[in-house]
């Protein structure tokens, strides 16, 4: 199975006609059958948020939720770092929000999108075994954001590692060069799911922090040919794990729909069970 989605539901106008609001997540759900939310990073939702947002989708679709920044070591970068105490609550205070999802089988993946400094090294290698401890029986992905983790022998052994914890290894898109960034590597670690997270190929936007950096980073448009090549990866992780999702977050130009729409197209999928749009209601 193939599923196609992006990062947030509101800031996507041309599935709206272009219309200067946001989207909502009844409208988004009836193109996609996925959406990645970035909320939960920076504070862990209310129950009843996460009922909400239930209320407005159809019963199959699903949700990739990042986990909180606590929980991705991304407060050992602040002056204000907790401590293991704590983030043993936030782990559990994440899980009581996810309960909803759980129970009616929504929650595609908890995905732990490490930050550049999280490298490989043995503290880092055990903190994903507690992790994994922690999350025992909720879908974890992990993105990693540091060139330490792969390399010609490292890639393997660390993709190993992370099928032995059963987790998602992420395939990131995103400009790579010798100073920033991480390779696409396409591989699969856990047969549930493989999972694709494409950033654009913006070089200049993503390794220049600008003062309007963040909003500039993810500003490309892939091309049919760019976009025909991920079809063939895609095609190719079809044949080794039961669901492959791509999320498109290309969307400081607002090109990321847009791009997931032809990737869809161009791989001929037609998603079942969609919110009815809009011209469907009358």
């Amino acid at each position: 199975m193939i599923t196609i989605g992006l990062t947030t539901f509101s800031d996507h106008p041309s599935l709206i006609d272009g219309a200067k609001r946001k989207v909502r997540l009844s409208e988004y759900s009836g193109y996609f059958p996925v959406v990645e939310l970035d909320t939960p990073f920076y504070a862990i939702p209310k129950v009843e948020v996460v009922k909400n947002w239930q209320r407005q989708v159809p019963d199959n679709f699903q949700f990739i939720l990042k986990a909180n920044r606590v929980m991705t070591m991304h407060d050992q970068g602040s002056a204000d770092p907790v401590d293991n105490e704590q983030r043993f609550v936030e782990f559990n205070n994440y899980k009581r929000a996810v309960a909803p999802l759980m129970e009616t089988g929504q929650l595609k993946a908890i995905l732990f999108q490490f930050p550049p400094y999280f490298a490989r090294r043995v503290a880092t290698i055990q903190y994903l075994l507690r992790i994994s401890n922690l999350m025992s029986g909720y879908p974890v992905a992990v993105e990693f954001r540091n060139s330490t983790w792969y390399g010609e022998e490292i890639t393997e052994d660390v993709a190993g590692y992370l099928k032995e914890l059963g987790m998602t290894m992420v395939a990131v898109d995103e400009p790579h060069t010798t100073n920033a960034g991480v390779p696409f590597e396409p591989i699969v670690t856990n047969e549930n799911l493989a999972l694709l997270r494409l950033h654009g190929r913006n070089v200049k936007g993503w390794t220049e922090h600008s003062a309007d950096w963040r909003s500039k980073r993810t500003l490309y448009r892939y091309s049919q040919d760019e976009l025909q090549e991920f079809a063939k990866v895609v095609s190719d992780l079809d044949q080794q794990a039961n669901e492959v999702c791509i999320i498109f977050n290309n969307n400081s130009g607002g090109d990321a729909a847009d791009n997931a729409l032809q990737l869809k197209k161009i791989m001929g999928i037609d998603f079942g069970g969609l919110s009815p749009v809009q011209m469907d209601l009358f």
